[in-house]
């Protein structure tokens, strides 16, 4: 049985106990590499990329949703032109209203925008390594499995997710779509990944950006970086 939230600090203490589970890939960075899912997942890649010596690059993606429900994802959008919308008989009318209203644009735009700010590597520098992905939760699985859709067609030897905690329901779904999944805490009905923590703050990019060049990012590309905006 799953304990009471909140089980952890701050993500940087989940990240440990995750590094744990992943005990078997320390010292691998020749062939592994930490895929972190800005923003909320990349404090807890730092911390695994600490413990486990391996190098750590980011992987944006963005969920399309209303404006006037900003918080429930309809839809979702990752490198490679992968675009995934909610299932269900409305699937095509939300695909068809966030096209005429602008809000895939606006988060294409904003996908395109992080992917500069914060390196993400060209997909043929993954390509034919082991791969493990990090969030800080998953609720929905929206963004988690767009990212998941783009990385697998980067071609990598293996493909792995590892996240504190995630719905029990999302976690089937998405463990067909991995080769390895690890998660600290598997819950039903997961509404806010937030109450997991006692500290869940929500990161500034230019906190992500130190985050990341603080594990060397060694992959990242070499593009120049635009200037931070907002938080």
């Amino acid at each position: 049985m799953v304990p009471r939230a909140p089980l952890w600090t701050h993500r940087h203490q989940a990240g440990m106990a995750l590094a744990d589970a992943f005990a078997d890939r320390r010292g691998h960075g020749g062939d592994t590499t930490l895929v972190a899912l800005p923003r909320g997942g990349v404090p807890v890649a730092a911390a695994m990329a600490s413990r486990l010596a391996l190098p750590l690059v980011s992987w944006s993606v963005r969920k399309v949703a209303d404006p006037r429900w900003p918080e429930l994802a309809i839809g979702a959008v990752a490198a490679g032109g992968v675009v995934l919308w909610r299932n269900g008989a409305r699937g095509r009318q939300r695909a068809t209203t966030a096209t005429e209203h602008g809000w895939l644009r606006d988060q294409e735009l904003e996908l395109q925008r992080r992917q500069r700010l914060f390196g993400d590597p060209p997909g043929d520098q993954l390509r034919g390594r082991h791969l493990i992905v990090v969030d800080d939760g998953i609720a929905t699985g929206m963004t988690v499995k767009a990212a998941l859709l783009s990385l697998r067609r980067v071609g990598p030897a293996s493909l792995a997710l590892a996240v504190p905690v995630v719905d029990r329901e999302v976690a089937g779904e998405l463990g067909r779509l991995v080769d390895r999944m690890e998660a600290l805490a598997v819950v039903s009905d997961l509404q806010a990944v937030g109450s997991w923590y006692e500290n869940f703050e929500q990161l500034s990019d230019r906190q992500v950006l130190t985050l990341l060049q603080g594990c060397g990012a060694g992959m990242r590309s070499s593009a120049p970086a635009p200037p931070v905006s907002g938080p």
